[in-house]
């Protein structure tokens, strides 16, 4: 005889199991362009299937082993058929991700593609286990939700590296305290992308966690110094070598889609949503606002520690404070999903307490990343224009961090 549990227990599993279906179709859905993309050439740079694959990761790392210098501009455009330039990721990137870079092109973009996807379901782990849901079923929900989702999506379209660094910013944040050594080699990869190092170093130093932010800090600078000095060798000298850092920062200013005044640009740090929002930047705005930001954003996480059920609040103001702080994309909030299913975990379970709400509100803004799906967006430039839609998302991230920012606030002197 089947029992009342026996029913629940069996139509949870077919539950999961249909969602587990979803989350497979949407998986491979998102992994086609890895093998469908054509093999780049001059007359195809426009392509935006693996281009990020393309730019950042595989002719950059051609060109090292080439024996040439990836971090300038003219050297890149000139040799290979990219249609951005190499950002300043680290040195040890280039050897880091060398496995990707050594086969055919597509046969590279296929294995990629299927390292962030098996990346993505690890970020689906920790965030499971970080808001203390069942393991296996909440893991199927949330790697569905994810790669379902555009931010998860674009990950794979593109050939993102963001994957690596989500996992490795949550990781720094939820070991900082349980395993500081592991935090620190987290944090270390995490600097891969400076404009996640940097504010995740200063954040976790002001909490209060200074081993992590130096041991880690000190990693990512041991790791890039071989691969450094023989880029200097190579160029010339320091001077050479300088000449062509200052290069790529000018060339990155000044793109349609990095400069912080461009109108088309889907930046979603502070300075540059303040200017497609209000067409004015003030002098100095993106200096202002990364120590703005991230002063504001540290000391009060410092105080949410402190504070009954601040640490999960904490963790997605620190997450939010890296990408409002210092030029983001808005597929770089994927680093807060682990934090962000605790805090909407949380906040359901506090809903009946008033204060509570402005994190609650926080979460949904949060989600407008998520489901800013190509329909969505067709829907906002048909109905507000292109300049609406390029400033959605960041206007949701950045009114997200100025929620939590009043939530923190009344907290941390509500529990003191």
């Amino acid at each position: 005889m089947i029992t009342t549990t026996s029913r629940a227990g069996l139509a949870k599993s077919l539950l999961v199991g249909l969602v587990a279906l979803v989350g497979a179709a949407s998986a491979f859905r998102a992994l086609r362009p890895s093998w469908e993309v054509p093999l780049p050439t001059g007359a195809n740079l426009p392509e935006e299937r693996m281009q990020d694959f393309r730019d950042a990761l595989y002719f950059p790392i051609r060109e090292f082993l080439n024996g040439g210098n990836p971090y300038d501009p003219a050297v890149m455009f000139d040799h290979w058929p990219v249609r951005q330039n190499f950002n300043l990721y680290q040195p040890y990137h280039l050897v880091l991700h060398l496995p990707f870079a050594l086969p055919d092109y597509r046969v590279g973009a296929v294995a990629f593609a299927l390292a962030c996807l098996v990346l993505l379901v690890g970020l689906s782990v920790m965030a499971a286990r970080g808001a203390r849901l069942p393991l296996v079923s909440g893991t199927v929900v949330v790697a569905t939700l994810l790669v379902t989702s555009q931010v998860g999506k674009a990950q794979l379209y593109i050939g993102q590296v963001n994957p690596l660094l989500a996992v490795c910013v949550a990781g720094a944040l939820l070991l900082r305290t349980s395993n500081p050594g592991w935090a620190s080699v987290a944090l270390a990869l995490a600097w891969l992308k400076p404009q996640f190092g940097l504010p995740l170093a200063v954040v976790l130093f002001v909490r209060g966690d200074r081993r992590v932010a130096l041991l880690g800090t000190a990693i990512a600078a041991l790791a890039s110094l071989p691969v450094a000095v023989l880029l200097v060798v190579r160029g010339g000298g320091l001077g050479e070598f300088l000449d062509v850092i200052s290069r790529n920062l000018a060339w990155a200013s000044h793109t349609g889609y990095g400069a912080v005044d461009s109108m088309t640009a889907q930046r979603v740090d502070l300075p540059a949503v303040f200017f497609r929002t209000t067409g004015w930047l003030p002098p100095a705005a993106e200096l202002l606002a990364l120590c703005g930001v991230l002063a504001a954003t540290a000391l009060l996480a410092r105080r949410l520690d402190r504070a009954e059920n601040g640490s999960e609040v904490a963790d997605v103001l620190a997450c939010l404070g890296i990408v409002v702080a210092l030029v983001h994309q808005p597929g770089d909030v994927l680093i807060a999903v682990p934090a962000l299913v605790a805090l909407a975990v949380l906040c359901w379970r506090r809903r009946a307490e008033g204060h509570w709400r402005w994190a609650g509100f926080a979460v949904l803004l949060l989600a407008v990343p998520f489901v800013h799906l190509h329909f969505v967006d067709t829907a906002v430039r048909n109905l507000f224009g292109t300049r609406a839609s390029v400033t959605l998302d960041g206007l949701a991230v950045v009114a997200a961090w100025v929620l939590l920012v009043v939530f923190a606030v009344r907290h941390t002197r509500r529990t003191a």
